[in-house]
């Protein structure tokens, strides 16, 4: 990295740290820290559940998973505008009816106390976990790439979160959110029109597509029915649609942020924005990734994308094995250049059998080169079992950092660590108001001030701060990190989305049999999940059904031992 790059790196993340703290400086009382005063405009809203959900693992792991796979993930999404309408017209003017300051308030209001604390938990036990994945996401592959300490990076990434989340408490992650998404956008359009530019002068971006439509990375939509297979068009809109329900209607760090609008009106434009804008957004980063790919076709690539990989084979007794592997690499890379070009010639040349014959070689290559690959990671594996052999989430920040003109590594660098940033400032957030109202405040005798409960929540902020920065420093690479986070969310997500169905629509089911209808349904889950009874996104809609059926049968059990038939 140059110095400019360094220069608009610290400058950027120093701005939104700073902007933070001075814009939301004097929050004094409980509303204000968390709800920010019930002032957020609908686009403020949009913005900051979009920046929520958008963490440094989506601008790593997702151009990764498109130049790998292309853009099936897109279909994850596909149930989310469904998911905002539910939340729109149920959700929202419950919440905003009670003036409740988290979603959990709502459960002991409508069962008992154990239900509201037992589901708080499972939210702490989920997002605080989620927490220290979105500051280690970004850390371990800056770390790999660039050579910086691992747990320097986490620290830092931490401690800048924390200073204007604790400061500043809901309006300060809603502010900083606009600043974030707006960097964001601009780093991932400047590197989509750059890939673009590098191409040989005579590629259009219509030719990009036919490249990438020929190499079957424009593959949108798969209609299997198999429940082992991950992306589908009806995992999307099922599990997805539970998924999303779930996340933007009972997670703290999404209601958190539009609790804090000004309106019922305005809170709900807020969420119709972002499901709106969720899919065409989540399209173009996979675009980008597609776009990498097709610049690789162009362009030398290692054959694996993590540096400590490559590192460890190499120094290893299959290193000449590897060697030859990368030889091997390198004449594919030769003989892809001339394929693309006999494909894009034959394609101006309107050669319909010439373009067939140049297709199939051009996808032969391509899966030589994917096979090389794979027999490569089998070789880092034999040399090193520790190392991460998936490099999904390598491959777009080893584009950035040896491909990008100077200046736009660090903006591209400053979209990564912004990104960790608002997710895992909504993340603190959240984490630090459940602890402090539905837990302390909650059990604790006595009354307290707006300012002892401000206090209050502040350092429970701190403390889960400091937590995420210790799980971030003790964390492994999963085999994708987006992947991960949404497992982690799908495991505890259905069962909650349960509980607050069964509070919102079904008035005869009671607290006790909720809570034990809760506890038996998460650990089910969990077995299911660990013995790969389904693929994940599966689990939500699962969760929903199990934690909603266990209950009905428990309250008719209970109900008929209360109130036995009478015999004639």
């Amino acid at each position: 990295m140059t110095v400019l790059d360094w220069v608009v790196l610290a400058t950027t993340l120093v701005f939104i740290a700073a902007y933070g703290v001075w814009r939301t400086r004097g929050s004094k009382s409980v509303d204000d820290y968390v709800r920010g005063g019930n002032k957020a405009r609908w686009w403020t809203i949009g913005l900051s559940v979009m920046a929520t959900q958008a963490s440094a693992i989506t601008f790593l792991s997702t151009p990764g998973q498109a130049f790998h796979d292309g853009m099936g993930f897109v279909q994850f999404y596909f149930g989310l505008p469904l998911a905002m309408i539910v939340i729109c017209a149920v959700f929202v003017p419950i919440y905003h009816k009670l003036k409740v300051f988290t979603a959990y308030e709502l459960l002991e209001k409508r069962f008992d106390l154990k239900t509201r604390t037992l589901t708080a938990i499972l939210f702490l036990i989920q997002r605080g976990l989620a927490a220290g994945i979105t500051i280690f996401a970004p850390s371990i592959i800056l770390s790999a790439v660039l050579g910086w300490d691992l747990r320097t990076l986490n620290i830092i990434i931490g401690i800048l979160v924390i200073i204007y989340t604790v400061s500043g408490g809901t309006r300060a992650v809603s502010v900083t959110h606009k600043q974030q998404m707006f960097i964001i956008m601009t780093g991932m359009f400047f590197a989509f029109f750059f890939i673009l530019g590098s191409l040989p002068v005579d590629i259009t971006f219509g030719e990009v597509l036919k490249i990438a439509g020929a190499n079957e990375k424009l593959n949108i939509l798969n209609f299997d029915f198999d429940t082992q297979n991950r992306y589908t068009f009806w995992s999307g809109i099922t599990g997805g649609f539970f998924l999303a329900l779930a996340y933007f209607g009972t997670d703290q760090s999404q209601v958190q942020r539009y609790l804090s609008g000004k309106s019922v009106k305005e809170s709900q434009l807020g969420l119709i924005f972002n499901g709106l804008l969720k899919i065409p957004m989540q399209f173009f980063i996979l675009l980008v990734g597609v776009m990498v790919f097709v610049f690789y076709q162009y362009n030398s690539s290692p054959l694996n994308f993590n540096p400590a990989a490559n590192e460890a084979v190499l120094n290893s007794e299959y290193a000449e094995d590897y060697k030859r592997l990368q030889q091997g690499h390198k004449e594919l890379e030769v003989q892809k250049r001339l394929a693309q070009n006999e494909f894009s010639e034959a394609w101006n040349m309107k050669d319909y059998n010439a373009i067939e014959e140049a297709r199939i070689k051009m996808v032969e290559l391509n899966n030589r080169e994917r096979n090389n690959r794979d027999v490569a990671r089998n070789l880092i594996a034999k040399a090193d079992s520790v190392v991460e052999t998936n490099d999904k989430d390598y491959v777009f920040i080893h584009f950035i950092i040896h491909n990008l003109p100077v200046g736009l590594v660090g903006l591209l660098l400053a979209v990564i660590l912004s990104a960790a940033m608002s997710s895992t400032a909504s993340e603190l957030n959240s984490l630090g108001t459940i602890t402090a109202i539905d837990l302390y405040n909650r059990n604790k005798k006595g009354e307290m001030t707006d300012q002892q409960s401000v206090s209050v929540t502040k350092w429970f902020t701190l403390l889960w701060g400091v937590i995420a920065i210790i799980i971030a420093c003790v964390a492994d690479l999963f085999d994708n990190l987006i992947q991960l986070v949404n497992i982690i969310g799908s495991i505890f997500y259905g069962n909650v989305l349960g509980i607050f169905l069964l509070a919102f629509f079904f008035k005869f089911v009671k607290g006790n049999a909720v809570f034990i209808a809760a506890i038996i349904t998460q650990l089910i889950v969990i077995i299911g999940w660990s013995q790969d009874w389904m693929s994940y996104l599966w689990l939500n809609a699962f969760g929903c059904a199990l934690v909603i059926s266990i209950a009905f049968i428990i309250e008719s059990f209970d109900r008929l031992l209360r109130n036995p038939p009478i015999e004639a």
